[in-house]
């Protein structure tokens, strides 16, 4: 019976470990930005894995529509092939984060190939757009203590999410506004995507539809959307 029960603790421990991993809002393996408390009037809008061609470039005229800045957490190899898309950003007064290089679950990266990553990312968004934030973003929002250790050394500040719009899958518009609303609590970090990590070109219509809908729907209800740089109390370089 106590080896059951120690096998069992065991294996409990393990996928503990392995969600915290995983998890948006987990703390276990060290400090992340997830947003604001509960009830805050603030939301932030963030975008994962641009520049993406002509998505991006939508999705910018809606939010300068709405006179609303937000964060895009950019893939170096695209940030390599689209610098324009890039600087269009950066222009605008978006803040631009760190999403790696090739995009790796770096649950599973080395410690070396987990540097190489973010300095080839923070070299390409250097490139392009010059001085920009020091948000970091994992992909898929895996991390590992190491990985942190390694984005602190460089000076990097990791943001998770507390939203998660569903968009990734190229879901309906309707879809994403409902798992969107279904969350909200005010304070919140909302993920969506402007590009898709397997290519450019991906397609995000749906995405620039929804965040046009969420944008209207939540300054009705006196919600203020800014930057994560803005929501941790920090000025956007540029801005």
């Amino acid at each position: 019976m106590l080896q059951l029960a120690l096998a069992a603790g065991g294996m409990a421990a393990v996928f503990s470990a392995g969600y915290q991993s995983m998890s948006p809002t987990g703390q276990w393996y060290g400090q992340t930005f997830t947003g604001l408390p509960s009830g805050s009037k603030k939301l932030a809008l963030t975008y994962d894995d641009g520049p993406n061609d002509p998505h991006t470039l939508h999705l910018l005229e809606v939010l300068d529509k709405h006179k609303v800045r937000a964060t895009f957490f950019l893939i170096g190899r695209y940030v390599k092939q689209r610098p324009d898309i890039a600087r269009e950003i950066a222009q605008a007064g978006h803040a631009i984060g760190n999403h790696t290089f090739s995009h790796p679950n770096l649950i599973f990266a080395s410690a070396r190939k987990t540097r190489t990553e973010l300095q080839g990312c923070e070299q390409a968004l250097y490139d392009a757009v010059g001085q920009h934030s020091r948000l970091f973003r994992p992909p898929f929002g895996g991390r590992r203590p190491v990985t942190l250790r390694i984005a602190c050394s460089l000076g990097l500040e990791p943001v998770m999410w507390s939203v998660t719009g569903w968009d990734w899958s190229a879901k309906p518009a309707e879809y994403v506004e409902k798992k969107v609303y279904k969350q909200i609590r005010g304070g919140d970090v909302i993920l969506l995507h402007d590009g898709g990590h397997a290519e450019l070109g991906i397609d995000r219509s749906q995405t620039v539809i929804v965040t046009d809908r969420l944008i209207a729907r939540y300054k009705a209800e006196g919600y203020d959307f800014v930057t994560v740089a803005e929501m941790k109390g920090k000025a956007i370089p540029g801005g």
